[in-house]
C-alpha cells in the first residue's frame, strides 16, 4: 500500500477493540464515572492511569482515541483533554517550575499568548521570551541557562508561518530543554513533529482531528515517560478530562482524517492559487504556494499536503472588508477551523495581535479555513463576493 492508504487504514482500524459480548461493530460509548474493582488481592493504584477505576484517570473511549492517535503519529503515549487549551496548559504546568524560562513563537494561538504572557509569569514567576521562531538563529540566541521549554506552532496560527522543527529540536536538546510543537494547523498526518525531533506534539482535536465542529478536545503526544508526567499532574489532578461521548465523537471523526486532509489540502491549494492571481487580493500566504516565505521548508516538512489554512487580505477599506464577509454565500463567518464547511474570520487592523505578525499582516487580514466543498464552488463564491464589492 502507498503511504496514504496506510494512514487511512490505520485511521479506520487503529485502536479499535472487539466487542466480545454483543459483537457490536462500532465502539460502544462507556458513559460511566467509575468501574467495578476486582477483589482478587491485586494491589489497587487508586490514582494511577493504567487501571479502570475512575473515569478521570482512565476511560475506555479515551483509550480508543488515544490508541488511534498513537498509531497515526508513532507516539509512544498520548494524554487526552477536554479542549486544546487544556492540553496546552497541561504541558506548561507539567514541565515548567518557578523561575524557569520558556521560549515561545510570537505567532501563536491567543490562549497560548495569554497563558504565557500573563498568567504563568504573574502567578508562578515563569520567564518568557516571545520571538520569531522561523528565525532559528534568534531561537538560539534566546536560550538561557534556565530555559526548560521551547514551544512553537507550525504552521503558525493564523499566519501559516513554518518553523524548522528539526533545527529547533537540536537547539533545545543541546540546552537540556524540551521542544513542544502545536501542530493544530496541520493536523497529525500533514506534519510529524515527533519524528522531526520534538518531545511533545499538541493538537486541538476540536479542529482537524474531529473535523465536524461538534466536539471540543485536546491531546498531547510523546514518549511514555513524558506523557505519564502530563497525565499524573494535569489530567488526574487538574481534572480537565474529555467526556466519553466527546471521545467517541472525535474517534469517529478521526476515522476519516486522511481522506479529509487530502481534500482540504487539494482545495486549499486551488483556492490559494486563485487568490494569488486575483486583482482583488492584496496578499495571500499558503505554505503550498511558491510565494510563501517558507515554501521550501514546508515542502520538506509537510510532504506535499499543506493543510487547509489560508491567510489573505483584499484591497479596500474596512467597509469593503465587512461587505465582503456579508456577500459570501458558502463560506461562514465564524471562529475555529478544520470543519467540513469553510470558515472565515477577519482580523481588523485594530486587533491587538497584529504587532506580533509580519508587516504585511498589520493592515488586517482574513484567516480562511477551507472545508470539504469543491474548489470550483468556493472560487465561484469568492469571485461573486469580489464582484459585489466592485473589486473585480
Amino acid at each position: 500500500m502507498n503511504r496514504f492508504m496506510r494512514m487511512q487504514t490505520i485511521a479506520v482500524h487503529g485502536g479499535n477493540r472487539k466487542d466480545d459480548i454483543f459483537g457490536a461493530i462500532n465502539e460502544p460509548i462507556y458513559m460511566t464515572s467509575n468501574y467495578r474493582i476486582h477483589t482478587d488481592g491485586t494491589p489497587v493504584d487508586w490514582s494511577g492511569t493504567e487501571s479502570y477505576i475512575y473515569s478521570r484517570n482512565r476511560n475506555v473511549n479515551q483509550m480508543v482515541l488515544q490508541d488511534k492517535l498513537c498509531a497515526l503519529t508513532g507516539a509512544e503515549d498520548c494524554a487526552i483533554f477536554a479542549s486544546g487549551v487544556a492540553a496546552l496548559a497541561a504541558v506548561f504546568v507539567s514541565f515548567l517550575n518557578t523561575g524557569d524560562h520558556v521560549i515561545v513563537s510570537k505567532v501563536c494561538y491567543s490562549a497560548t499568548k495569554l497563558l504565557l504572557d500573563k498568567y504563568l509569569p504573574e502567578k508562578y514567576n515563569i520567564e518568557v521570551t516571545f520571538l520569531d521562531s522561523t528565525d532559528t538563529e534568534a531561537v538560539c540566541a534566546a536560550i538561557r541557562p534556565n530555559t526548560r521549554l521551547i514551544h512553537i506552532e507550525t504552521p503558525g496560527n493564523p499566519t501559516t508561518e513554518i518553523s524548522d522543527i528539526r533545527a529547533i529540536a537540536s537547539l533545545a536538546h543541546s540546552a537540556g530543554a524540551l521542544l513542544s510543537v502545536d501542530a493544530t494547523f496541520a493536523g497529525p498526518i500533514s506534519i510529524f513533529p515527533l519524528q522531526l525531533g520534538a518531545d511533545l506534539e499538541i493538537h486541538s482535536m476540536t479542529k482537524y482531528i474531529n473535523g465536524h465542529g461538534d466536539s471540543l478536545g485536546g491531546c498531547v503526544l510523546g514518549k511514555k515517560e513524558l506523557i505519564s508526567q502530563v497525565k499524573e499532574i494535569a489530567m488526574v489532578n487538574f481534572g480537565g478530562v474529555l467526556s466519553p461521548f466527546n471521545a467517541w465523537l472525535i474517534a469517529r471523526g478521526l476515522a476519516t482524517l486522511p481522506m479529509r486532509m487530502a481534500q482540504h489540502s487539494r482545495t486549499a491549494l486551488a483556492v490559494a492559487e486563485f487568490l494569488e492571481k486575483s486583482p482583488a487580493v492584496r496578499f495571500v500566504w499558503y505554505p503550498g504556494l511558491k510565494s510563501h516565505p517558507q515554501n521550501n521548508l514546508a515542502k520538506e516538512l509537510m510532504k506535499g499536503q499543506y493543510s487547509g489554512m489560508i491567510a489573505f487580505d483584499i484591497r479596500g477599506d474596512e467597509r469593503v472588508h465587512l461587505q465582503f464577509l456579508n456577500e459570501l454565500k458558502l463560506v461562514t463567518h465564524a471562529v475555529s477551523l478544520g470543519d467540513i464547511e469553510s470558515l472565515i474570520v477577519y482580523y481588523d487592523k485594530e486587533s491587538d495581535k497584529l504587532p506580533y505578525y509580519p508587516q504585511i499582516f498589520r493592515e488586517g487580514f482574513f484567516r480562511f479555513s477551507i472545508g470539504l466543498e469543491e474548489a470550483e464552488d468556493l472560487i465561484d463564491d469568492l469571485q461573486q463576493a469580489f464582484a459585489s464589492c466592485k473589486l473585480v
